[in-house]
C-alpha cells in the first residue's frame, strides 16, 4: 500500500504527460482523481494503523544498490509510524486542496498537474523513507517540480525567488549529504532503525559535526531565523496553489527531520545543544511576528506568519520530551491546514480585486461576507483560540517546554499576543471600515471548488480543535517510538 501511495502520482503525471493535446482541458479532471484516490488510500492507512503497536507499519524492504565491498547494502526501505502516518494524510489532504485552488490553471494546465503530482510522490516519499539515502533522494527530488511551478506559473519575480529557493535547499541538502555519509560509513548502513539503536562513535568527522551539518538542512526548511528569507519570495511568487503546498507540507519536511534524525539518531548531541535551540526558536516566534507586523503585502504576511509559528515547532522538539514533541508534531499539522486555508482566501481576494496590497484593500466584508468570514476563523485559528486546532498544538508545545526552558517558553507566549495584533489589525484594514465602491462589483464565494475547499480545512481545524485525540493518539505513537 505504501508504494502505491508513495508513486500513484508518479502514474497520473506520466499519463498527463501522454493525454493528447485535444484533451488538455480534461487535465485537472485527471489530475484531481489521482489526488482524491491518494487520499483515499492515505486514509484507508491512517484508520488501519495500529496506535499500540511501537514498531514499524506497513514496511516494505528490498535490496536497491549492493555494495558488498563496502559490507552494507542501500535499501529501499519504507514504513510509517504515528508521525509519518499523520503527515502523508495530510500531504494526501492538502494536494487535493491544490488541484481544487488550481481549477481555472488555463498555461499548460497538462505540465502544471503533472508538476503537482510528481511534487506529491517526492513529499510522500520523505515522509516514508526509513532509509538515509532513499530519504535524501525523495528530499532532492522536490526541487524540480517546485521550481518549475514557481518559475513557470509565478508572477512578479518568479525565476529570482524560484533560484533563491533551490539554492538555499542546495545548500543545505550538501551538508545533509555529507552528515548522513559519515553516520552510514560509520555504522556500516543507512537503515534508520539500526542507528537509532547503533553505539555511534565518532569517526571521520565529530558527531558533533554530523549533528550541525545536518541541522543545517532543516533549519533551512522550516524555516527559522537566520535562513528564513528564501521562504518570504517563494510564497510571494508562487502560484496559490504551490503556496498552500509549501506553507503545508513543504516546510514540514524540516520539523520532521528534526524529529525523526536528529532525535532519533542523534539524541545525545540534541541534548547537548538543546537551550541553544530552545532560544533560537523563541528568537524566531519572535522576530518572525515583528516582521509580520511590518508587511504590506496580504501574502507576504502569511507567509511571514509561517517564520513565527514553526518556531513553536523548534520549542517543542527542543524540550525532547513526549509532551512537547506531541505539541510540535501537531503544531506542523495544525500549521498545515490552518495557513493553507490563509493561502487559499488570499488568492481568492487576489483572485477578485487584482491586488495584495493591504492599504488597497478595505470594506471587503460589505461585498464579500462570505469569504471575509472564512479568513477571520482563519486567522482566529492562526492566533491560536480555544476549540480550534492551533490552540490544542500551542498549549502542548508550552506544557512540554516550560519545566525545561522557562525563559524561551515565556517569549513564545509572548509571540500570541503579537500574533493575535497582526492578525486582528490585518482583519481590521483588509475586511472592516467604510464601504469602498471599488469594490462595488466584486462577487462573493460562488463557485463549488472554492467552497468545498473552505468547508473541509474549517472543519478539520474544528474537528481537531474539539477533539484532539483523533491525531494526537495517532502522533504519540510516532513520539513514543522516537524517544524509544
Amino acid at each position: 500500500m505504501l508504494s502505491a501511495l508513495i508513486f500513484l502520482p508518479v502514474a497520473g503525471a506520466v499519463a498527463l504527460f501522454l493525454l493528447p493535446k485535444s484533451q488538455e482541458g480534461n487535465a485537472k479532471w485527471l489530475a484531481l482523481a489521482i489526488a482524491t484516490a491518494n487520499l483515499v488510500l492515505a486514509g484507508v492507512m491512517y484508520v488501519g494503523f495500529d496506535q499500540i503497536d511501537p514498531l514499524l507499519q506497513y514496511t516494505e524492504r528490498l535490496t536497491w544498490i549492493r555494495a558488498e565491498d563496502a559490507g552494507f547494502d542501500v535499501q529501499y526501505f519504507i514504513g510509517v509510524d504515528g508521525l509519518s502516518a499523520t503527515l502523508i494524510l495530510l500531504n494526501a489532504f492538502l494536494f487535493v486542496i491544490g488541484t481544487l485552488v488550481s481549477w481555472r490553471i488555463d498555461l499548460r494546465p497538462r505540465e502544471y498537474f503533472a508538476w503537482m503530482l510528481l511534487l506529491e510522490t517526492a513529499i510522500m516519499g520523505v515522509f516514508a523513507a526509513q532509509d538515509l539515502l532513499i530519504f535524501f533522494l525523495f528530499w532532492e527530488l522536490e526541487l524540480i517540480p517546485m521550481y518549475l511551478l514557481i518559475s513557470i506559473w509565478g508572477t512578479g519575480r518568479r525565476e529570482y525567488s524560484a533560484m533563491k529557493f533551490v539554492l538555499y535547499t542546495l545548500a543545505g541538502s550538501a551538508l545533509m549529504l555529507v552528515g548522513f555519509l559519515v553516520l552510514g560509513f560509520s555504522a556500516n548502513t543507512f537503515d534508520m532503525e539500526v542507528l537509532a539503536d547503533a553505539q555511534l562513535t565518532d569517526a571521520a568527522i565529530s558527531l558533533n559535526a554530523v549533528f550541525f551539518l545536518i541541522l543545517a538542512a532543516f533549519a533551512i526548511k522550516l524555516p527559522v531565523f537566520p535562513f528564513h528569507t528564501w521562504l518570504p519570495d517563494a510564497h510571494t511568487d508562487a502560484p496559490t496553489a504551490v503556496s498552500v503546498i509549501l506553507a503545508g507540507v513543504l516546510l514540514k519536511m524540516g520539523g520532521y527531520g528534526l524529529i525523526r534524525i536528529l532525535v532519533g539518531i542523534l539524541p545525545e548531541q540534541f541534548e547537548r545543544y538543546d537551550i541553544y535551540l530552545a532560544c533560537l526558536a523563541a528568537f524566531s516566534v519572535i522576530y518572525g511576528a515583528i516582521l509580520t507586523i511590518r508587511q504590506t503585502d496580504l501574502k507576504r504576511l502569511i507567509a511571514y506568519s509561517s517564520v513565527s509559528h514553526m518556531g513553536y515547532v523548534l520549542l517543542g522538539v527542543a524540550a525532547l520530551g513526549e509532551v512537547g514533541l506531541t505539541g510540535a508534531s501537531l503544531q506542523m499539522f495544525t500549521h498545515g491546514t490552518i495557513t493553507a486555508l490563509l493561502f487559499v482566501m488570499v488568492g481568492l481576494i487576489y483572485d477578485r480585486t487584482h491586488t495584495r496590497q493591504i492599504s488597497d484593500l478595505s470594506g471587503l466584508a460589505h461585498y464579500m461576507p462570505v469569504a471575509s468570514t472564512v479568513f477571520i476563523v482563519a486567522g482566529f485559528a492562526s492566533l491560536g483560540l480555544p476549540t480550534m486546532s492551533g490552540f490544542v498544538a500551542e498549549l502542548l508545545v508550552f506544557l512540554g517546554s516550560v519545566d525545561a526552558f522557562k525563559v524561551p517558553t515565556a517569549l513564545a507566549v509572548a509571540g500570541i499576543l503579537l500574533s493575535a495584533g497582526y492578525i486582528l489589525w490585518t482583519v481590521q484594514r483588509v475586511f472592516f471600515g467604510p464601504k469602498n465602491e471599488r469594490w462595488a462589483e466584486l462577487e462573493d464565494t460562488t463557485s463549488i471548488w472554492e467552497q468545498a475547499c473552505m468547508a473541509s480545512l474549517i472543519g478539520v481545524i474544528i474537528g481537531v480543535g474539539v477533539y484532539p485525540s483523533t491525531i494526537v493518539d495517532v502522533l504519540e505513537n510516532g513520539v513514543r517510538r522516537t524517544l524509544g
